[in-house]
């Protein structure tokens, strides 16, 4: 017997959680289903927009006065600003530990790697450490976290010119934690303030950490720590630290693991719950029925193929490093419902010979209709009621643009927008 709902988005990314929610919110009956958890865990917890233009100019201001000057096969032309300006409502609205959504301008993060990154959202625990702020700062490290080396990030952000003095540290955690220990080991210790044992003498972690980063500080007003300060307590985490340094103290995004990306993950399924949809994650979509319409798509399941039906799709599976663009020796393609990836015939088209050239490939994935249907190579919807939303699309570089997270957003909220109204 077949599952049924009214949509039913494929793909548990930033792009599926947020057109699940948009559908779920105008009253929609959505499912979500995705091969695996979601990919927030691989991400900074940063929400771009646009930081630099196709042509590489930047970092961008004010992000939404350079969308109409995007190319027409850009995904934020085929939304438009509204969409875009709509779609971070709703995230705002469901993320509520965010900041940024009192300007249009971009605010400027530091990263792990040094870097200065244009992002539009970002979450309370960076946002001591903007890079426009001109207070030093003190960047720590931990010898069991190898994934970030605060004296070199900090060198970095010196060369970049930013309008403070930062300068990098590396202590040891309290309690000693081994250096393959999950991001999640550290953030509990916090959490939970649990004794640890230092000099052969048990005292609070987040004590032990203040006591120890304070022999090491020299006047600095800000103190950054490598994201891992606390999940179920973040906040609690940061002022307790503030309060024994007497700085302000924040966290740097780091690379996957990243437990900000799990923290947001966790607020956007927090937010699909209260709006009443269903999920079910661990499970890929394997076929599909249907031509020129979808009737039902097959979920594998402990070796059965499960179908389920719906009236409208939002594919949202991803791009080339998610799975959701494919390719081979001779071909690109859209493994779910095989939708047509515009390519080069001949396959050294696809690259350029320079390393840091303008590769084709960043821009591959499915075109669109103005309703963010999937056409074939004539430009003609592929099916009536499958939309495409997120990274699976292509006309966009977001590595270079710096837009992955608002493409995700603001057509995740158009796609589940324009489902639901159709089920009407």
């Amino acid at each position: 017997m077949a599952i049924e709902s009214e949509v039913l988005v494929v793909g548990g990314g930033l792009a599926g959680l947020t057109s699940a929610l948009a559908a779920a919110r105008e009253g929609a009956d959505v499912r979500l289903v995705s091969y695996k958890q979601s990919t927030l865990a691989s991400a900074s917890g940063l929400v771009d927009v646009l930081g630099y233009t196709p042509d590489g100019d930047g970092p961008l201001v004010d992000p939404f006065d350079a969308i109409p000057d995007l190319p027409e096969s850009h995904p934020y032309r085929t939304v438009g600003v509204d969409a875009v300006r709509d779609a971070l409502e709703l995230f705002d609205d469901a993320a509520d530990d965010y900041l940024g959504a009192h300007t249009d301008r971009n605010a400027l993060v530091p990263t792990h790697g040094g870097t200065v990154k244009p992002t539009a959202r970002y979450p309370a625990s960076a946002s001591a450490g903007l890079a426009s702020a001109d207070r030093d700062v003190l960047l720590v490290g931990f010898e069991s976290l190898v994934d970030f080396d605060a004296p070199r990030a900090a060198a970095h952000l010196d060369a970049a010119g930013v309008p403070f003095d930062a300068r990098g540290v590396t202590v040891p955690f309290p309690g000693d934690l081994r250096a393959d220990a999950k991001v999640t080991r550290y953030a509990k210790l916090l959490d939970t303030n649990a004794d640890v044992a230092v000099r052969g003498r048990d005292r609070p972690a987040r004590d032990a950490l203040a006591d120890r980063v304070n022999t090491e500080r020299d006047g600095e007003a800000r103190v950054g720590f490598p994201a891992v300060l606390g999940d179920d307590d973040a906040a609690g985490v940061r002022a307790h630290l503030a309060d024994r340094l007497g700085a302000d103290v924040f966290e740097v995004p780091m690379g996957p693991p990243s437990l900000p990306g799990l923290r947001l993950e966790d607020a956007l399924f927090d937010a699909l719950d209260a709006a009443g949809a269903s999920i079910e994650t661990g499970n890929p979509v394997v076929a599909y029925d249907g031509e020129g319409r979808v009737e039902r798509v097959y979920v594998e399941k402990n070796g059965a193929r499960i179908p389920n039906s719906a009236d409208q799709y939002v594919l949202a599976t991803g791009g080339l490093v998610g799975k959701g663009v494919e390719s081979d020796r001779e071909r690109v393609y859209e493994p779910v419902f095989d939708c047509h990836v515009p390519h080069a015939d001949d396959r050294y088209d696809w690259f350029d010979g320079d390393a840091f050239g303008d590769h084709d490939f960043a821009r591959f994935g499915v075109r669109t209709d103005g309703d963010l249907r999937p056409t074939d190579s004539a430009g003609e919807p592929e099916f009536e009621n499958v939309r495409a939303a997120g990274a699976v699309l292509g006309g966009y570089d977001f590595a270079a643009e710096k837009s992955g997270s608002g493409v995700s957003l603001a057509t995740g909220y158009a796609a589940g927008l324009a489902a639901a109204e159709a089920t009407r």
